[in-house]
Formats: C-alpha cells, sequence, structure tokens
C-alpha cells in the first residue's frame, strides 16, 4: 500500500520546513510514504528547501495556476506513480500533518473512499465571528447539495483512496474542495471526517485576498457543481414558482370581473401570460438540463474506464 502526501506550494520556502518535518515517516497499513511538492510558480527557494530534506517527487508550474490545477495535477502524477492513497495538506503548516495516519485509517479499514479533516472551526482563535460563521453555512449548503454531513466542507486536508480519485473529475479553477465533496456525495462515494486542531496561523491566506472574494469564488462553484448533478431541482422548482405566479393574475382578473361585472383589468392577463411563458421556458430548459447531465455521466463513465487504462485498476 503507497501513500502519496502531496503538498502544493507557492513560496513555502519558510514554512514548508516545518511541514516536512512533522509528516510521519512510518504508518501502520502504509507499506511506502511518498511526498509530493506542486510547485505553484514559486519564485523563492521553495524546491531547494524540499531537495535538501530529501524530497524526490515534484510538479512544477512555471507560472501560477491556482490550486484545483495543483491538485489536479499532483493527483495525476501520484496515480501515475502507484499511489493507493493520497493526502492533502498545505505548505503553510495550518495542518497537523502527524495525524496523516489517523486520516487514512477509515481508508485502510474499508470504511470510507474520502476522509477530510474536520478543524473544529469554533476553536480556531484568528478566525473571526463572522467567517465562522460562513464557514459553517458553507458547510451546511455543501451538505444539502451533496446528501452529506461533514462539519468542515471547506478543510483541504484530506484523504482520498485511488478509486475515489479515478471517479472525480475537478472542473473549477478556484478551489476543489466543495466540488470533490458535492461530486462524491452525488457518486454514493464513502465520506467521512475526523476531527483536527489546526496550528497557529504562519500567514495570510494566498487563495483568495477577502473573505468576499471567497465567499463569491465558493459559491460560484458550489451552485456550478450541484447544478452538475441535479439541474432539474433548480429549473423544476423555478418553474413551479413561475408558474404559480402566473395562474395568479388570471384568478385576480376572474374574481374582479365577476364582483366587479367589468373586463377591464386585462393588464393582469397580460402579466400572468408573460410569467406563465417564463414557467414553461424554465421548464423547458431543465428538460434539456437533464439530458445533457445524462450525457455528462455517460461520458464520465468513459473517463472512468480510461483512468483505469491509464493508472491501473
Amino acid at each position: 500500500m503507497k501513500l502519496f502526501v502531496q503538498i502544493p506550494c507557492l513560496n513555502e520556502e519558510e514554512t514548508l520546513p516545518l511541514v516536512l518535518e512533522s509528516i510521519p515517516t512510518s504508518i501502520p497499513g502504509i507499506d511506502e510514504i511518498e511526498i509530493l511538492i506542486i510547485d505553484d510558480g514559486s519564485t523563492d527557494r521553495t524546491i531547494e528547501v524540499a531537495k535538501s530534506y530529501g524530497v524526490k517527487h515534484f510538479v512544477k508550474h512555471s507560472t501560477n495556476m491556482g490550486l484545483a490545477r495543483s491538485f489536479r495535477d499532483g493527483v495525476d502524477y501520484a496515480l501515475l506513480h502507484g499511489a493507493d492513497i493520497v493526502v492533502n495538506t498545505d505548505g503553510d503548516n495550518q495542518y497537523p500533518q502527524e495525524r496523516i495516519g489517523d486520516l487514512v485509517q477509515p481508508i485502510l479499514a474499508g470504511e470510507a473512499e474520502i476522509v477530510v479533516a474536520d478543524r473544529q472551526t469554533a476553536l480556531i482563535e484568528h478566525f473571526s465571528p463572522f467567517k465562522k460563521a460562513m464557514q459553517r453555512f458553507g458547510s451546511f449548503i455543501v451538505n444539502k447539495a451533496a446528501k452529506t454531513t461533514l462539519p468542515d466542507a471547506a478543510s483541504g486536508f484530506r484523504a482520498y483512496s485511488k478509486y475515489s480519485l479515478i471517479r472525480l473529475n475537478v472542473v473549477t479553477k478556484f478551489s476543489y474542495c466543495m466540488e470533490t465533496i458535492i461530486q462524491a456525495g452525488n457518486k454514493r462515494l464513502a465520506i467521512t471526517s475526523i476531527p483536527v486542531t489546526t496550528n497557529p496561523k504562519t500567514r495570510e491566506s494566498r487563495l483568495f485576498r477577502s473573505i468576499g472574494e471567497h465567499m463569491y469564488q465558493s459559491g460560484v462553484a458550489i451552485v456550478r457543481a450541484f447544478l452538475m448533478y441535479r439541474p432539474y431541482v433548480v429549473f423544476a422548482g423555478l418553474g413551479l414558482l413561475l408558474l404559480i405566479a402566473g395562474l395568479t393574475p388570471f384568478v385576480r382578473y376572474l374574481i374582479l370581473t365577476i364582483v366587479q361585472d367589468e373586463g377591464n383589468h386585462l393588464q393582469s392577463l397580460l402579466v400572468g401570460a408573460t410569467l406563465l411563458m417564463g414557467a414553461l421556458l424554465s421548464f423547458a430548459i431543465g428538460v434539456v438540463a437533464d439530458l445533457t447531465r445524462i450525457n455528462r455521466t455517460l461520458n464520465e463513465e468513459m473517463l472512468d474506464y480510461l483512468k483505469l487504462q491509464r493508472y491501473g485498476g
């Protein structure tokens, strides 16, 4: 059983030693532990520092490609080099690498395909009350979309089985965290979590410039992933609302005509007809979107077979 610990890095020469020194050298049930550095356009000595600690596996980006692409490229490299489990951590030493052994145990025991570390965000001192509330709200939305019960959906400290990585297809450019959970939930992959305590903060996040940007980008990723797997819920719900709203003016017109004995309320019919046309259009788009979902599902199954050939069953 081979484990790859992948570390996306962007100018992490100062904190990377803390990460590398705390990664376990042996884990029960794991035969080999390999460390993979994904250098996402670093301009400092990140690579040199990693090599000084004996790291032999590298994926290098000539320019900054983002966290999602770094994750995809790291997974591709790890699976091509025989990984059975891939653990993702960060180069800023946010996560407790010494807990990697605990993180992979549910996979080794056959209890889960993905394990997400629960950072227990309510206990993180440098998180503001607003950020803690947004983390809880974001996890709630993701769990509703994925039909999961994860307490910390935004955590990037995770373990993936080879099977789960073959089934998942990351398409976002911002962060893979939300998307992979929604995909895994809708593909019925077993997901669980373990509580961890994060390390003290070493620097500001480089993934986003403000909490507002993070909320916006995460929201877009969640909506896109949800629409990929359950578009009919969105468009059928919207169509039903428009249908009810469209019938209301017609009822109003009939009541006014009967009570006042005059047909002077044609504006109600115009509004109602417009809303009913919107409802019909929404239902039609929902049908097309669902057919697209079915087609994408078939394409993903073909992609799974191609991945099996590439990485080995």
